[in-house]
């Protein structure tokens, strides 16, 4: 990225980053502008209403276009709105001209003249996307690339592009090199061992939970328990604190917009118990009503456990207001916060949330490892999820006495490798900045809605104004899976399916959708590749 302007937010637009390609026929012949204000009209739809006679009939220069073209008409006459952010023509070009030789080929041959002659054989040069200022000297998209060795994988001959982030997110190498460093000078099993390597593999594994309660805002490291993932955390507190304080006809409400591991381990309680669980509808959208969530409550409602970022929809849900109206009624809240711990700061204290979960390997550290948060005071009143050894303090035949929390929590060896990766994930994403990255992502995935939204018959799933990391769509004439082979076929990683999320899809009356889903390591070039995938494939169906 450029270091230049580092102090500004919005790039606008910059007339001399924009690269229109060269916009001229293989015959050389110089294309009449009113091709390029057809494009225009196209891509920018006020610009239909300016007034294009005061452009040169035709232009032999790129540059000469951009100066006199561009400037004028991009930079001052297209609302502040739409030219602060940056669009790739190179589709939308070839979809315009597409467009413009079937007309012409149902029209007169004299009306064909104004396009310039050669116009069906005009070649375009790759687009480069003008890229946002820097946000601080560290953010650079192209240095961060190179920090992810799977990023250089070619994937049937095609450089890998990887939109399936949300599924799981690469491993930079500091992460992949501090593995190798603890098996090499520091493995060991923990807490029970006088000799070194058992104090550095300590050291390491306690470490990384101070790391995480920094990176949290929890207020103690004996809030934060290690589990395998977010799905192992929800099935402990379902199990530990569910039984035993949700009672028959006592109520738990869920949004419809969870992963599946925020409902099942609550239905299974609810059905072992004899509870209710509701449901807090979502609009069109695809974001929840508030008014109607607060309408659910009642003297029986105990938790409450919703998503922060829908992993089917990418709706950021509005947690600290749903944190406040449960609190207002006596019950206790659970947030599933896989999906928004890589795309932004979190801060538990300030949510005040009762429980938060979240998996590594959704925050560029290793599989297998995860975190529980919960308030030190319901940690303390809860029960055992398993019985073994780390959390016991005295065993005999008669009683067993437990360790207090978090040891209380993790029976048997953890996962102490994993768990130090995941602190070097974490040191890896406090070294970009994480509003840095909320910054760069959000307006990767504004470019991608939007530019996603101008394929033919591509229906986009999910339109909350608030959203963090995922697009989801559909397309008129395609399954999710031809579309998904499709991709994969030019090295392109996507989701298709449910998603473990069928509830949501089928508030939209769909079984599947294809996902692609945002890191920092993207590049809107990469949003280009996967929109001319999708733009030869809708062409493919015409007749």
């Amino acid at each position: 990225m450029s270091t230049n302007n580092s102090n500004s937010i919005n790039p606008g637009f910059d007339v001399t980053k924009f690269q229109v390609g060269s916009f001229q026929s293989s015959s050389h012949q110089p294309l009449d502008t009113s091709v390029l204000a057809t494009m225009a009209s196209a891509y920018f739809p006020e610009f239909s209403k300016l007034e294009t006679t005061s452009l040169p009939q035709s232009v032999e220069q790129p540059v000469q276009l951009r100066n006199e073209f561009s400037e004028a008409y991009f930079t001052n006459e297209i609302p502040t709105t739409l030219s602060s952010r940056p669009f790739s023509f190179l589709e939308e070009a070839r979809s315009i001209f597409t467009e413009i030789e079937n007309t012409v080929s149902n029209q007169s041959k004299s009306q064909s003249k104004k396009f310039g002659s050669g116009y069906k054989d005009v070649s375009f040069e790759a687009v480069s996307i003008p890229e946002l200022d820097v946000y601080c000297n560290q953010f650079n998209v192209k240095t961060i690339r190179e920090d992810f060795p799977i990023l250089g994988e070619k994937v049937n001959g095609k450089n890998l592009i990887w939109f399936d982030n949300a599924a799981t997110t690469h491993k930079p190498k500091s992460v992949i090199e501090r593995l190798t460093h603890f098996y090499e000078h520091e493995n060991s099993n923990i807490h029970r061992a006088a000799h070194t390597l058992a104090a550095r593999a300590t050291d390491a594994y306690e470490s990384a939970r101070d790391k995480v309660k920094t990176f949290l805002n929890a207020s103690s490291s004996k809030e934060i328990v290690f589990v395998r993932g977010a799905t192992e955390g929800i099935n402990l507190v379902a199990q530990s604190w569910g039984k035993y304080n949700v009672q028959k006809d006592d109520e738990v409400i869920v949004s419809l917009l969870e992963h599946h591991a925020n409902i099942v381990p609550w239905q299974m309680i609810c059905s072992e118990i004899g509870a209710k669980l509701r449901v807090i509808p979502v609009d069109g959208t695809g974001q929840i009503l508030l008014h109607e969530y607060e309408q659910l409550f009642n003297p029986k409602t105990k938790i409450v456990a919703v998503t922060h970022v829908s992993n089917a929809l990418g709706t950021v849900t509005p947690v600290g207001e749903i944190v406040k109206i449960a609190h207002r009624h006596g019950a206790k809240v659970l947030i599933d916060g896989a999906q928004a711990v890589s795309h932004m700061k979190v801060d538990v204290q300030a949510l005040d949330c009762d429980f938060y979960v979240f998996s590594g390997h959704k925050v560029f550290a290793p599989t297998g490892i995860g975190v529980l948060y919960g308030k030190t005071e319901l940690l303390n009143a809860m029960h055992p999820y398993q019985g073994g050894g780390n959390m016991i303090t005295d065993v005999t035949f008669e009683k067993t006495v437990y360790q207090a929390p978090p040891s209380r929590f993790e029976a048997g060896t953890g996962n102490i490798a994993d768990a130090v990766g995941l602190s070097a994930a974490i040191d890896y994403v406090n070294s970009v900045g994480i509003e840095n990255i909320n910054k760069y992502e959000h307006s990767l995935l504004e470019y991608g809605m939007k530019a996603l939204g101008r394929v033919p018959g591509l229906r986009l799933i999910g339109t909350a104004k608030e959203k963090a990391g995922v697009i989801s769509f559909v397309i008129d004439g395609f399954t999710t899976e031809e579309i998904g082979n499709t991709l994969s076929r030019e090295g392109i990683a996507v989701r298709s399916g449910h998603h473990c999320a069928q509830p949501i899809l089928r508030r939209f009356g769909l079984e599947a959708t294809i996902r692609p889903s945002l890191a920092f390591y993207n590049t809107y070039e990469e949003i280009d590749a996967m929109i001319a995938v999708l733009c030869k494939l809708k062409k493919s169906s015409l007749p």
